[in-house]
């Protein structure tokens, strides 16, 4: 059979927008063999024609019901509806959006050395609907055909968020890369938010877990568990095999590892959220911790109290933040009881940071000068026989120089 023939009998299966008059009679560059065509079908998979290229999109959907992990799919509607409702102030707040909004995407490549060289050939999505939640995937059959590709993945999706592991400095900037190439045929790409989790999971665990790959994340932090997944590392060398051989069944592997990888972003994304938004308490001290100094470097000063608060007894670095973030809003008698809790803990081996603070209040706040000289003596003895130079020991001296003269007045 032509291919003419056979594009013309495909174009029922195509679930996007009809052929245009001037793609009609259009013939793509290569030949989807009969008993392929098939079986992609089978796996929820049709072509997509444009120009004279062709990609294929693979969709599935699943029910809001379908637990991932330690949540349904269906929660991030709420998760999304308590960003809305709060007035925190939150680099991974979707206030603002809808549940629709949030793209959760990843890619496989080639290669992850980035750069012209590094080839994209699936581009994969999920998106969690009122009824639903559907992923979407875009493969490439060839080298070749990268704009029927970003052609059917930039023009039929509507999407203002985009939320990735590691998408900041390798997916987004490689599809950018690729974009430019072909810039002419296709749309222009986007301007959107991001949200890229793996910060997030690096601020929470880095210190936890030996790595915060995404596979080991989702097995310790989010009760996921895959079976039969097909390792990543292996998807180029999949791919090529398919390439040249037309034969679609190693390539489902890659698409259900791709699909797994989305719908983790999902759950990760809701877990991140209630870690945040005090709807599910974190598990570990040093979580607990992360949570209270993310919002104190945001400049979210209640709920950074509240959040130090309530670990400020096992956490002696919880009591010496609590303690400077009381000082700020002038809760000077509050301040001066964290940083003795912190100077005192037994676990603490940089007391000379919480002394030095306790310095500063009996001088300038207390008028309290013989206290003043008393710890910042001894924050000076700590500092001296510390590996750790993060202050300046001049400031030291200065301190000490200017206390003398203060009591002998």
């Amino acid at each position: 059979m032509k291919l003419k023939n056979k594009l013309n009998r495909l174009k029922k299966h195509m679930s996007h927008e009809p052929v245009s008059n001037e793609q009609k009679g259009v013939q793509s560059k290569e030949r989807i063999d009969d008993e392929y065509l098939q079986e992609w079908l089978q796996y929820d998979t049709k072509p997509y024609f444009y120009e004279n290229e062709y990609c294929l999109i693979r969709e599935v959907q699943y029910s809001l019901n379908f637990k991932h992990g330690l949540y349904s799919l269906g929660e991030l509607k709420n998760v999304v509806e308590k960003w809305n409702n709060s007035n925190i102030e939150h680099p991974l707040s979707s206030k603002g959006h809808q549940t629709s909004d949030l793209f959760f995407f990843d890619t496989e490549t080639t290669g992850l050395s980035g750069g012209a060289g590094t080839t994209i050939f699936l581009l994969g999505y999920a998106r969690v609907y009122d009824d639903k939640v559907v992923v979407r995937q875009h493969i490439l059959p060839s080298p070749g055909n990268e704009i029927a590709l970003y052609e059917s993945f930039l023009k039929n999706v509507d999407y203002t968020t985009l939320v990735t592991y590691n998408g900041k400095a390798f997916d987004w900037p490689q599809v950018k890369t690729r974009h430019t190439l072909i810039k002419e045929h296709v749309p222009k790409l986007p301007s959107f938010g991001h949200f890229d989790l793996l910060h997030a999971a690096r601020r929470f665990w880095k210190k936890e877990m030996d790595s915060v790959r995404l596979s080991l994340v989702e097995k310790e932090k989010l009760q996921i568990h895959r079976e039969g997944d097909t390792p990543g590392f292996l998807a180029p060398m999949i791919y090529f095999d398919f390439v040249e051989s037309k034969n679609p069944e190693g390539m489902k592997g890659i698409l259900k590892h791709n699909e797994w990888d989305v719908l983790t972003l999902i759950t990760l994304y809701i877990h991140l959220s209630k870690l945040l938004l005090k709807e599910e308490m974190p598990t570990t001290e040093n979580e607990r911790y992360e949570v209270g100094r993310w919002f104190d470097f945001l400049g979210e000063d209640e709920v950074a109290v509240e959040r130090y608060e309530l670990l400020v007894n096992e956490s002696w670095k919880a009591a010496y933040n609590l303690g400077k973030l009381k000082k700020k809003m002038k809760r000077n008698e509050e301040a001066e009881q964290h940083f003795l809790q912190a100077y005192h803990a037994n676990d603490n081996n940089e007391k000379y940071l919480a002394g030095i603070e306790l310095a500063k209040l009996y001088e300038h706040q207390f008028k309290a000068y013989e206290k003043a000289l008393f710890y910042t003596e001894k924050s000076y003895t700590f500092y001296r026989n510390s590996n750790n130079k993060s202050l300046k020991e001049v400031n030291f001296v200065k301190r000490l120089e200017r206390l003398y003269k203060k009591i002998e007045k």
